[in-house]
């Protein structure tokens, strides 16, 4: 039998995914959930496995290139008798796009734009794609070791980084060497069904592969799918009523705690997470969400914090619950929330799952700002730059005081303006005059 991989949607808002690599060449032998190929989507690069085990017959759709989500990218044959006829039924599919294949049984399967250049009879490399390629066992033990990913030259397939390339870098050589180990995924159906995703895979650090700059003044280059992904975002928030309330926070209190505790490894991020996480508690409606059916309130406190991308766009990472976490263990989190996603090593659910958005431009010096709505959520917070201002008390005495912007943008079919005055009055209270209370 002959089973088809598709594009998978690795996240919610996911609609076409990129090959990065191809593990696995075409002929190679592949077992049931063994990562056959490594997708970006709009944040991320994943391994992904295979339901099916059999022999890789033919890659439809050759790394570098893109393909909508559902669509077919490689056939995989249960025996080495099928590959043949594989390779037939993907020229067959791809002959209205691309010219009549002259010899099928000699020619490998053409992606509707360009034939791949794979023999039918031995595997080939991959396309390169730039970037370096790790099994998700050799980034864990990388990471565990201290030891530089970008450094080490890989000895798996197509240069990939393994656990024992690690092991030997750092003379550690008492591990057996392994594959990558699979994540055990459902029985597959007799049916053709897409692949899963799993741990997602490292990538070389951000610096290493960036979105070119115009070297020549007029260039246009084009988007990558993260950038893609910020902009359709962008486009269905538009769909969406908002109003902007504005208010003056006087940080001074704010500013001394965090003296106090940065040495300890607590980040401003968790600092102002931590305050709007505790301030959510008494504002359901600001937590909540638009449905069709009526307001979506969130069982959970879930601040997502936007992250800008070196390569272009951004990602909001997700602090889970974090009005149960400790400060502490807020700060630990987002230091390595922020680590992975210049990585693009960010599970799904570490940067979908917000339900409410902080977006801090405070360390560039901004003063005040509008965010827009991210969809699917109700409120978003924009942070300006904490300075120190002259202020006049009510008894007309002047004084200097740090002072800092808040302005939210809510979704105005859920929440009204009294909603977003009080939850903004509650949290300047909360950091002018208890910010103490954010280390119990």
């Amino acid at each position: 039998m002959i089973h088809e991989v598709f594009m998978p949607a690795l996240s919610s808002t996911m609609t076409e995914g990129k090959i990065v690599d191809w593990v696995k060449s075409p002929g190679d032998k592949v077992e049931k959930g063994e990562t056959v190929v490594i997708v970006e989507s709009d944040k991320a690069d994943m391994d992904v496995e295979t339901f099916y085990e059999g022999y890789l017959a033919t890659i439809i759709v050759p790394a570098g290139e893109s393909a909508p989500v559902g669509a077919p990218i490689a056939l995989v044959a249960e025996t080495e008798a099928e590959i043949e006829t594989a390779k037939q039924q993907a020229a067959t599919k791809a002959a209205p796009a691309a010219a009549p294949a002259a010899a099928p049984a000699a020619t490998p399967a053409a992606a509707p734009v360009a034939a791949s250049s794979v023999a039918p009879s031995a595997p080939s490399a991959p396309v390169p794609s730039g970037r370096v390629i790790v099994s998700p066992r050799a980034r864990k033990l990388a990471k565990s070791l201290g030891v530089d990913l970008a450094s080490l030259k890989g000895s798996g397939p197509h240069g990939r980084i393994v656990a024992a390339d690690v092991e030997a870098f750092s003379g550690n050589g008492t591990t057996t060497p392994a594959a990558p180990t699979p994540v055990a995924t459902p029985t597959a159906a007799a049916v053709s069904a897409a692949p899963i995703a799993a741990a997602p895979i490292a990538a070389a650090p951000i610096a290493a592969a960036p979105v070119p700059a115009p070297a020549v003044p007029g260039q246009v280059v084009p988007f990558n799918t993260l950038q893609k992904a910020v902009i359709s975002t962008m486009m269905n928030s538009l769909q969406v009523p908002t109003f902007h309330v504005g208010y003056t926070i006087t940080t001074t209190a704010l500013d001394a705690l965090y003296q106090q505790l940065k040495s300890k490894g607590v980040t401003m991020s968790a600092l102002l997470a931590k305050a709007v996480a505790v301030t959510l508690q008494k504002h359901p409606v600001v937590n909540a969400s638009y449905s069709d059916a009526g307001i979506q309130y969130s069982g959970a406190i879930n601040i997502a914090v936007a992250v800008a991308m070196a390569d272009g766009g951004l990602i909001t990472p997700v602090l889970q619950r974090a009005d149960q976490m400790d400060l502490y263990s807020l700060s630990r989190s987002w230091k390595d929330l922020v680590d992975r996603s210049r990585l693009k090593q960010l599970q799904p659910q570490e940067y979908n799952s917000g339900t409410f958005t902080l977006s801090n431009l405070g360390m560039f010096g901004v003063d005040r700002f509008d965010a827009i709505l991210p969809p699917g959520q109700g409120s978003i917070l924009a942070i300006g730059a904490s300075r120190p201002t002259v202020v006049a008390s009510e008894d007309g005495s002047i004084a200097v005081r740090r002072q800092m912007q808040v302005n939210i943008t809510c979704d105005h079919r859920i929440i009204y303006g009294a909603d977003a005055a009080n939850f903004l009055k509650n949290l300047a209270t909360l950091i002018e005059t208890n910010p103490q209370s954010l280390t119990l």
